[in-house]
């Protein structure tokens, strides 16, 4: 009885097209399901590390749901978006020792009340039966990757941005890498060298939308 009334005061929605989900419909609905923009094995490369998976290309309802979820407040969304990209690691990836995500700033975490890529990465290691370890620390506050235009730029602008918490940790080990979303790559290769540099053994990224190779500048 409680679960039916929580139902009817908060009914469950599709987390991309917001319509209602029917009793048998999880995290997406049926037409989202077959329509959304999955990227099919299409992986983008990324500089420093071994093998990326992602779920869809970054685009139409995907990218309005992944903007209410970063800066709408919407953190539940990290179960459904866990879910997603837990499938797409166990079907696309090797082995690894330990999940990570990539950090947000000090700032930018006061400013929306959580960190998005963490909040993903619990839900993706709760899928995989895994804890995610704070590997990472973001030692400035440096402008979005999204008002700035060229790769070039947004290479230059993450470029010693992060550092590794404990060395001893990564020593030898394979590391899978979470984000939400990845446009030229700049951010997850810069954690991916700063963890190369600090011993770690591989990095394997995953993510929920990369950007269409040639619409890499789409604002985040």
């Amino acid at each position: 009885m409680r679960s039916r009334l929580l139902e009817l005061i908060y009914p469950r929605k599709c987390v991309f097209c917001m319509r209602l989900l029917a009793r048998e419909e999880t995290d997406l609905c049926m037409q989202c399901r077959t329509r959304l923009p999955y990227c099919a094995g299409k992986q983008r490369s990324i500089p420093y590390s071994a093998g990326s998976a992602a779920v869809f290309y970054y685009e139409g309802d995907v990218r309005e749901a992944v903007l209410r979820y970063k800066f709408g407040g919407q953190m539940q969304y990290a179960h459904a978006f866990g879910r997603l990209v837990a499938m797409q690691v166990r079907e696309h990836l090797p082995e690894f020792d330990l999940i990570c995500h990539v950090p947000v700033s000090r700032a930018r975490r006061r400013e929306r009340g959580y960190d998005q890529a963490e909040c993903l990465a619990g839900a993706v290691g709760a899928e995989l039966g895994m804890r995610p370890r704070r590997i990472l620390i973001k030692k400035r506050n440096n402008p979005a990757q999204s008002g700035i235009p060229t790769p070039e730029q947004r290479r230059a602008n993450v470029l010693g941005v992060y550092e590794v918490r404990d060395h001893a940790a990564v020593q030898g080990k394979k590391i899978l890498l979470i984000d939400d979303v990845t446009t030229t790559g700049a951010t997850l290769s810069e954690c991916c060298r700063t963890l190369l540099d600090a011993g770690a053994a591989q990095i394997f990224c995953a993510v929920l939308a990369q950007a269409h190779r040639n619409e890499e500048q789409v604002r985040t």
